[in-house]
């Protein structure tokens, strides 16, 4: 006989056989290959959503079809259960960020069951609890004894609002993608994993990933941003200090007429302290600092800069380079400094335009000979190299290797690699976050003093 779906009979019915029988209990059995399978963990923010039901209905499929087939499945559940939504409720409404998460977690976990996945309840874990945290802690001292967890100073994103450090990813039109207040930078210590030590290990590792799709593989090395460049001096014109640049367009450096650096720069108020343009170039810093830096480096913002009354000198030409203070220049690639060739670069042709500076030709179109006065876009295509003295008439993708070699012969250049990626900073919580082991005295520093914890 052929009976309706009743959801509030038939689910309930079964929930509770597998809650009496243990169904999903896992327990070490030699005799079954094993299979392990971990969504990401909830945040409980109060109640689940459609994004929630999606995403772990599909791992329960995975952990049910396994489990037919005859694998002893592991299927656990958990809550990231640390961040700052959390206190920023609990300081809304008067309670303690505990009381206000684990209320949700409870709230939550009557809501997953009810939907009856198949985890292994009584491996249940939240992020917050010290059972869970100790074992970060114990990994964040490890690094912390091998060079791999380190502070230092820097320049942030800050929210002022919610008080609090933001990753780029996080200002969206130069707002708090969680409260929408307008974000500033701000110098700050800060604890960081020394990543960058991985980055070949990192690169070699797209290589090993069979199936992954072309685009996923290709966004992961872009973002890692490994170049091959120099790493040029530039001297400045009134003092023996220089300014370093990294470029991977050396064949350029004969067209190079002005030198650029990132608003947020410390070198930036340092050039500009004490002269007539003080005020100005302060107050260029500060507006380009709420600017979104995504869309400060795309290619229809407006190019901006400011002149800071300071020169340097092109290595190998002598000549007097303006130096200014740039809002499409970031700080945390390369060396903050970027020599500017507008002939080459639309970005600094369009600066170049509008402020007025000097254009150089030293890569000639074979097709079409430039004439710098009258180009109406930089040549970014390859061609032969003119002024530039002798390396005048090699092809300047195959003058690379040459000039490279040149500046590291008169002591102006050498030959480096450069990444994108960076350390990660990890100091982005206020109180509710994994504390961090260390004690800071004011006579020694950082000090492990959480001898408590070992494995």
């Amino acid at each position: 006989m052929n009976r309706k779906y009743n959801p509030g009979e038939i689910e309930e019915k079964w929930q509770k056989f597998w809650e009496d029988e243990k169904t999903f209990k896992v327990i070490e059995d030699t005799e079954r290959e094993k299979y392990y399978l971990l969504e990401m963990f909830p945040y409980p923010s109060g109640k689940i959503h459609m994004g929630h039901v999606r995403n772990y209905t599909i791992g329960d499929v995975v952990a049910r079809y396994k489990k037919m087939r005859g694998y002893n499945v592991l299927h656990p559940i958990g809550w990231d259960s640390f961040g700052m939504p959390a206190e920023n409720a609990a300081i809304e409404h008067g309670i303690p960020p505990a009381k206000w998460t684990n209320e949700n977690i409870d709230f939550m976990k009557k809501q997953l069951k009810r939907m009856g996945f198949s985890y292994d309840w009584d491996r249940e874990i939240s992020t917050c609890e010290p059972e869970y945290y100790r074992w970060e802690q114990l990994f964040f001292l490890w690094m912390y004894e091998k060079g791999l967890a380190y502070k230092k100073g820097g320049s942030v994103n800050w929210c002022p609002a919610c008080k609090t450090v933001l990753a780029n990813e996080q200002v969206e039109a130069g707002l708090c993608w969680r409260c929408g207040s307008e974000v500033t930078e701000k110098y700050f210590d800060q604890w960081f994993f020394r990543i960058t030590d991985y980055v070949e290990e990192l690169l070699d590792g797209c290589d090993k990933l069979p199936g992954w799709p072309e685009r996923v593989l290709t966004m992961q090395r872009n973002w890692i941003g490994k170049s091959f460049g120099c790493e040029l001096v530039f001297p400045m014109a009134d003092s023996d200090d220089v300014i370093k640049v990294f470029t991977t367009r050396q064949d350029t450096i004969f067209g190079a007429t002005f030198m650029l650096i990132a608003a947020e720069h410390p070198l930036v108020m340092e050039l500009a302290k004490g002269k007539p343009v003080e005020q100005d170039v302060k107050d260029f810093v500060e507006r380009v600092k709420k600017q979104d830096k995504m869309m400060r480096t795309s290619d229809y913002y407006e190019k901006e800069g400011v002149f800071l009354d300071a020169f340097c000198l092109n290595p190998v030409t002598e000549k007097k380079m303006p130096i200014y203070a740039a809002n499409f220049v970031l700080a945390d690639y390369g060396t903050g400094c970027v020599m500017a060739v507008p002939t080459h670069d639309q970005r600094d042709f369009e600066f170049a335009e509008k402020y007025g500076l000097e254009r150089i030709v030293v890569i000639q179109n074979p097709a079409d000979p430039l004439e710098a006065d009258t180009m109406a876009e930089a040549y970014v295509d390859e061609g032969t190299l003119i002024n530039s003295g002798k390396f005048d008439g090699m092809k300047n993708m195959q003058a690379l290797e040459d000039i490279a070699e040149y500046l590291e012969s008169i002591g102006r250049g050498r030959k480096t690699i450069e990444y994108r990626l960076r350390d990660w900073g990890i100091s982005r919580q206020r109180y509710w976050g994994t504390p961090i082991p260390i004690i800071n005295c004011e006579k020694c520093g950082a000090i492990n003093r959480c001898g408590g914890i070992s494995a």
